[in-house]
């Protein structure tokens, strides 16, 4: 089932927790075991999730409900992704530097 996050920067924990469908507790939780989800504290201690821990925070429960992993496998399971996408930007940023390299020696032929 596909989420749709408001177009918001902050979130407050019980809109997070409105969009998970999970209570404010276990938002609270997975923050404690996921060092990855990162609030924002205000002056007044109240927590504000930017839109990239409440996605975070969607793959988390995915990986615990939908994939059924442990806390310990989710946060494996994180890691390999997170350490695929590195790879994958890495590759596309060689990709680029090619097309570059191919350009400046195209420019110097026509230039």
């Amino acid at each position: 089932m596909e989420v749709s996050i408001p177009d918001k920067t902050y979130f407050r924990i019980g809109e997070v927790s409105k969009i998970l469908g999970v209570e404010p507790y276990v938002v609270r939780y997975w923050e404690s075991e996921f060092k990855s989800v990162k609030p924002i504290r205000t002056t007044s201690d109240h927590r504000l999730y930017r839109r990239q821990d409440v996605q975070e925070l969607l793959t988390i429960k995915g990986l615990l409900y939908e994939d059924k992993f442990t806390i310990d496998g989710a946060k494996k399971q994180l890691y390999k992704i997170k350490d695929k996408t590195i790879y994958e930007n890495k590759k596309y940023e060689q990709i680029l530097e090619d097309i570059k390299a191919g350009l400046k020696q195209i420019r110097r032929i026509v230039g």
